[in-house]
């Protein structure tokens, strides 16, 4: 790993490379130009969703900030990966795949008063998201937009009306708690020929996980999640931003205790 100084410095030689101003930089990252020159000499720590806006500033992967390897400087404007590495982090719509990821978590939550529109995107959420974290490919095909509530992902509601209307769900309005509520009851089976063995594992640990949660408990913990704060408002969310995050997000380091709800 890395000491401040160190990253700092090779901070500092891709910036330069980059021909960028501190004051650039600053500007790109939306902090002072003084907080730049901490970071370049090792007087200010990074976080690691700073040390990933710094990769996106700077057009370098992640991996090259984090090396001990030394920069080679003429090599810099050579570092691109190969197009055919490169993963699909956007995901390409399956609509039937994705009909039937619904009815598998509609139908697993079929009996939790709780599990409203709300708390059913962002199962959807944590499921897709953990799924390409660990398997580097998409479970359901869905985007996710960031917005005031939460991810939320794209066709939704063309989707579950479509389902309605094919007699597959019944959408009811239902008051819970005091607040309005939109439920969906799965009135046909998902067909799990469409899922694999891999997709109904990493379902279930998400819905034995997230299912009871209260609709604002949920939200709030999505919001803490680093794909979420990497993103713009009102942008997608890039599935790659997955590898970056840390315990307790992480699908690959799981807390065994989930914060209180």
């Amino acid at each position: 790993m890395h000491t401040p100084q160190e990253l700092g410095h090779k901070i500092s030689v891709i910036r330069k490379q980059k021909q960028l101003s501190q004051e650039e930089l600053a500007r790109i990252l939306g902090i002072s130009r003084t907080a730049v020159t901490q970071i370049e000499s090792g007087k200010r720590n990074l976080s690691a969703l700073e040390l990933f806006t710094l990769s996106q500033a700077l057009a370098f992967s992640l991996d090259m900030f984090v090396s001990t390897s030394p920069i080679d400087k003429n090599a810099l404007k050579e570092v691109v990966l190969p197009q055919e590495e490169l993963r699909v982090s956007v995901p390409e719509m399956n609509l039937n795949k994705f009909k039937q990821v619904l009815l598998y978590v509609l139908e697993k939550c079929a009996g939790k008063p709780n599990v409203g529109e709300t708390v059913l995107y962002k199962l959807l959420y944590f499921a897709d998201f953990n799924y390409y974290e660990i398997y580097e490919t998409h479970l359901s095909g869905a985007q996710y937009k960031k917005l005031p509530f939460g991810p939320v992902p794209h066709q939704t509601d063309f989707i579950l009306s479509q389902l309605a209307e094919n007699g597959e769900i019944q959408r009811i309005k239902v008051e819970y708690h005091g607040f309005p509520q939109t439920r969906f009851i799965p009135l046909v089976r998902p067909d799990l020929t469409q899922l694999t063995a891999a997709e109904t594992e990493i379902l279930d640990q998400t819905i034995e996980r997230f299912a009871d949660w209260s609709a604002k408990a949920i939200s709030d913990y999505s919001h803490k999640d680093l794909p979420w704060k990497a993103t713009r408002d009102g942008d997608w969310i890039d599935y790659e931003l997955a590898f970056y995050r840390e315990a307790p997000f992480s699908a690959r380091i799981y807390d065994e205790e989930p914060e209180e709800r």
